[in-house]
């Protein structure tokens, strides 16, 4: 069966990847380099991402440190930090740049775990999609002749399985973010 929906189960794994990519920015109580990946600053007028014009490191559990390889980035990396949504004020020494993750509150888990759930709904949706528009060829290939009814309704059995299967995939990864937000 799999070797048959290829083509939708390409499109469902990248639905996972984009989940997975969502949720590593969401900054939990611990220090993750990925909460940055979506931050670029303005080098030599080109929009560069911040991963490419730094070194970030995480020397301790709750903190980043940033050190630009240019020393004239400082000042553009430490606006672009205050300008994105992580909600960490940036401390620049002059040299380096450090980012102290403070624990979360009881507000901000609620925030956070609102948001997991919304990532997760978004993403089975585009699997539901995935699923309607795999079927929707086929129902035009029935209407066609190009398939039997029997065909058909094989096909329908085999799509939902693999739909199942990839929304228990993103509850499961939802449940673990959830989990890891509720951590203290």
């Amino acid at each position: 069966m799999a070797g048959e929906y290829k083509e939708q189960e390409n499109k469902m794994n990248k639905t996972i990847e984009v989940l997975n990519e969502n949720y590593a920015t969401l900054r939990a109580g611990r220090a993750n380099a990925s909460v940055l990946n979506k931050i670029s600053v303005n080098y030599y007028g080109v929009t560069t991402p911040l991963n490419q014009v730094a070194s970030i490191a995480s020397p301790e559990p709750r903190m980043l440190t940033i050190q630009p390889w240019d020393a004239s980035l400082l000042k553009t990396i430490e606006k672009a930090i205050l300008a994105s949504d992580i909600g960490i004020n940036p401390q620049n020494d002059g040299r380096i740049i450090r980012l102290l993750f403070p624990t979360l509150t009881e507000e901000r888990r609620r925030e956070l775990i609102k948001q997991v759930k919304k990532f997760a709904e978004d993403s089975k949706v585009a699997i539901r999609n995935i699923r309607r528009e795999a079927m929707d060829a086929f129902k035009a290939q029935k209407k066609k002749s190009e398939i039997t009814e029997d065909d058909y309704n094989d096909i329908e059995k085999d799509i939902q399985t693999l739909t199942d299967k990839y929304i228990k995939e993103i509850d499961k990864i939802a449940a673990n973010k959830e989990s890891e937000l509720l951590e203290v």
